[in-house]
């Protein structure tokens, strides 16, 4: 048992140490004497003003400004200038108490003379472009320390207002001066103050901390028993739990690279102790984390920043949403399933798992703030409210028990943990604005498209959802899921929208692949921090990672001109034609995955496999002849492996 808890701390600080190289919130500094109780101080000051703004009275502009100026305070005070910088300090450099007050400064003077300049139409004078130019530099810096692959794409952005004139074709444009860009980046409202940091300042944030409260009211530990209870015992069950666990974590906090080096230590370990390869053991995990970002109910908190893009209730989202996460989630179940039976694997033994009642009944509480959370959403209360009502009910729910009552040190803590981990996602929220920012100045945007459609003959709408997928897997290597859509959706969107894609299904598209970026190489963070867990080799583990999500990137195509899938997007489609379209695609998913891992009945030689890929994209096209085709195919497929597998197959 000791050995076992050594081997468990032993892969804990191989996980922390892989966050700390792939996730900028780790890399952070610690304060020793005075300066630690401050900055703690703080960060509960600042979460106690985000709260109060929900249902405060403050401006939109003034509130972002606000924000801005703690998430550059904090990441000048947490985030080292450069990698070897000793970690463990008693005062922060003196260079960043100078970085510290140009950015309240800068920050300051919008507040007090926004309106003031926006009333004359937006003139300003040498000092406030100075000052423009100064807030710009020092959102750079801060990204450098909290993205540093972010920063450099916002800096070929930024430098494509003065260097777009000199390009041909289509991407040129006319030049701008410096005081136009300095203008719109800090004193408009498409630049830094725009939808990237409105994202952060709301949403972002506030789940962030709700994600940090279940952690410290024992909810991860809740999802893993309650996991075990249901898959634990099935072929491959520790893999089945890692894709449960980590789908439910993963939609609350919204980080895929966090949520592999948590719930990895546990679930990586018991799948290669059941018989599961370790590439394998990591590609599952990477993968099954990486879906969170777009599972309902709450999808990461991109479906709020989504819902208000399409100026759209957030049940209409969440509900679009649902067919393409339950097929991408069945698709990694039944592929640990097909590996497990493949190999011979079994289940984890009776003794090892936790008694169902038992788990519900001294942990089951724990899910009343989702619950919460979710009524007050479908009673029409905005998610803002209905988060800042979820935090409360988390800390009441815990006092239910006295083994999961969160005490004062506890709420502290989680709301310390939530408000630092919102600072990397808000600093590329503020970054992400000159991204935003030079595609309105420069209709950037507008031209792509126009580019993309020049390309493709007679607006062909699956060639252009290619270019599109790759567009928006480039641009969202590297960022946390929710930026990523902020970046992509400005950019691939108004594309696919141009060439009669609904609204809806655009946005679910880019949105889809910007996540999956996550395990794409050559950038896929998540697959390559499960491969360091996992101990296992990153490339092999980062192209298994593509090959168990591959149903995530073919589902888009098939709801780009069909939008059935998307549960209500269809104004035309019937009930009855919906349910069918969803179970035909369930059905075509299960084919796709036997076919890729190589079993249904039995192990299938490559001839059924080449069929029951076949009819992959026969069933998920809605279509009475596709499905009549698939299942005549999948049909033949299964009845000769019926008649044809050993009695010992049976068993």
């Amino acid at each position: 048992m000791e050995e076992k808890n050594l081997q468990n701390e032993a892969l804990e600080e191989k996980a922390r140490k892989l966050l700390e190289e792939k996730e900028a919130e780790s890399r952070t500094r610690t304060y020793t004497g005075p300066v630690g109780p401050a900055v703690t101080i703080l960060l509960c000051v600042w979460t106690a003003f985000q709260l109060y703004c929900t249902v405060g009275p403050i401006s939109a502009i003034n509130l972002r400004a606000v924000h801005c100026i703690f998430l550059l305070v904090f990441t000048f005070l947490l985030y080292p200038t450069h990698k070897k910088e000793r970690r463990v300090r008693r005062l922060p450099p003196v260079w960043d108490l100078v970085l510290i007050g140009l950015s309240v400064a800068c920050f300051g003077y919008l507040i007090l003379n926004y309106t003031r300049i926006a009333q004359t139409g937006g003139r300003v004078n040498r000092m406030e472009l100075v000052i423009a130019g100064v807030a710009l530099a020092l959102a750079f810096e801060a990204a450098r320390r909290a993205s540093g692959n972010l920063a450099v794409l916002a800096a070929v952005f930024l430098a494509y207002n003065w260097f777009g004139q000199f390009l041909p074709g289509k991407l040129g444009h006319n030049g701008f001066t410096l005081k136009r860009v300095l203008s719109t980046q800090f004193w408009g409202t498409q630049g830094l103050l725009g939808t990237g940091v409105g994202v952060s300042a709301t949403y972002i944030f506030l789940f962030v901390v709700f994600g940090a409260f279940l952690k410290y009211s024992g909810f991860s530990r809740f999802i893993n028993d309650f996991s075990l209870t249901l898959v634990g015992q099935t072929p491959g069950g520790p893999a089945k739990v890692a894709v449960l666990a980590s789908a439910l974590m993963g939609m609350i906090n919204g980080s895929a690279i966090a949520n592999v080096a948590t719930t990895g230590t546990i679930t990586i370990p018991l799948m290669k102790q059941t018989g599961y390869k370790k590439e394998f053991a990591g590609a599952v995990e990477a993968v099954a984390s990486t879906g969170g970002q777009f599972c309902p109910p709450i999808m990461g908190a991109v479906g709020f920043v989504m819902a208000e893009f399409l100026n759209l209730s957030y049940t209409y989202v969440m509900l679009a949403a649902v067919v393409p996460a339950l097929l991408y989630y069945l698709g990694l179940l039944f592929a640990v399933h097909f590996e497990a039976r493949r190999l011979g694997l079994s289940g984890l033994a009776k003794e090892n798992i936790p008694d169902a009642m038992k788990v519900l009944r001294e942990q089951g509480h724990l899910v009343i703030p989702l619950v919460v959370l979710i009524a007050l959403m479908f009673m029409g209360y905005t998610p803002l409210y209905a988060a800042v009502i979820a935090i409360a009910a988390t800390v009441a729910a815990s006092w239910l028990r006295k083994d999961t009552r969160m005490t004062w040190d506890k709420i502290v803590a989680a709301t310390v943990e939530g408000a630092r981990g919102a600072v990397s996602v808000g600093v590329c929220c503020i970054i992400i604005g000159v991204i935003i920012g030079t595609v309105t100045l420069t209709s950037l945007g507008l031209n792509m498209g126009y580019l993309i459609l020049s390309v493709v003959e007679n607006t062909n709408i699956y060639i252009t959802g290619l270019l599109v997928m790759i567009m928006s897997t480039i641009l969202g290597m590297g960022v946390p899921g929710v930026a990523a859509y902020v970046i992509v959706q400005a950019v691939a969107v108004p594309v696919l929208i141009e060439v009669n894609v609904l609204p809806i299904s655009a946005h679910m598209f880019c949105l889809i692949y910007a996540c999956l970026s996550n395990i794409t190489p050559p950038v896929a963070m998540s697959s390559y921090v499960a491969a360091g867990i996992a101990g296992s080799n990153q490339t092999k583990t980062g192209l298994l990672s593509v090959r168990l999500g591959l149903v995530g990137f073919l589902i888009p195509f098939f709801f780009l001109d069909n939008p059935v899938l998307l549960i209500g997007a269809d104004p035309n489609a019937s009930l009855v034609a919906s349910l069918w379209a969803v179970f035909t695609a369930c059905v075509g998913t299960v084919a796709l995955v036997g076919g890729l891992e190589g079993w249904l009945l039995r192990k299938a030689s490559w001839p059924e496999r080449a069929v029951l890929i076949a009819v992959a994209p026969l069933m998920l096209y809605p279509g009475s002849l596709t499905d009549a085709a698939g299942f005549a195919m999948l049909g033949a497929v299964a009845a000769f492996q019926h008649v044809t597998r050993r009695p010992a197959a049976l068993s």
